[in-house]
């Protein structure tokens, strides 16, 4: 009898663990879904405005376009916070908070960079822009545990960052480009991973 009694214990320890473990994976999987559509948005917003601040400094040789990099997150926020109210809800979690914070790091360290800039020569801006952005995604793939986020941050930050050494003139606005391109492809690809 007692033995029967300590067997449903541990069936019942046994299904609260296959719950938490099912809960967990629920949430990753929602968290995932959600940072698609945000990969997806920064990602073409990064590919449009370095698209359009390259021809614009090409044509003009006028760096006051440069400035318009300012007009992403005025642009963005609302689109995310707009995304954000739309589909299902986030879980509000550890890794969900710590995913806020490294991408309001990232834009925090990237405004406040571009702002000193502005009053320096910015010689290496787009090498420390681009291996901030591939060390954010990279370390949100770590947290998600999801290989395309791992890598696609691995080639921004690493492969970004030396193409910017290599590259000395506006044309290193295209690393800001595929920079873009690997946002939205990587959004796209776990998009398609947890449909």
């Amino acid at each position: 009898m007692e033995n029967s009694k300590e067997q449903n214990k541990e069936m019942s320890a046994q299904e609260s663990l296959d719950l938490i473990s099912e809960t967990l994976n629920n949430n990753r999987r929602c968290i995932l879904q959600n940072s698609a559509k945000h990969f997806i948005l920064w990602g073409t917003l990064l590919l449009a405005f370095s698209i359009v601040i390259y021809e614009l400094l090409h044509v003009t040789r006028d760096l006051h376009w440069m400035l318009l990099w300012f007009a992403m997150p005025v642009v963005g926020f609302p689109l995310a916070r707009l995304l954000g109210k739309k589909g299902t809800a986030v879980p509000q979690n550890v890794i969900s908070s710590q995913l806020h914070y490294i991408w309001l790091a990232y834009c925090v360290f990237a405004v406040a960079i571009s702002i000193v800039a502005m009053f320096e020569m910015p010689s290496c801006i787009t090498l420390l822009l681009v291996a901030l952005l591939g060390f954010a995604e990279c370390y949100s793939g770590l947290l998600l545990k999801n290989w395309p986020i791992i890598i696609g941050g691995f080639i921004l930050g690493v492969g970004g960052a030396v193409v910017a050494m290599l590259v000395r003139s506006e044309a290193q606005l295209l690393v800001f480009a595929a920079g873009g391109l690997i946002l939205a492809a990587t959004g796209l690809i776990v998009k398609r991973q947890y449909q």
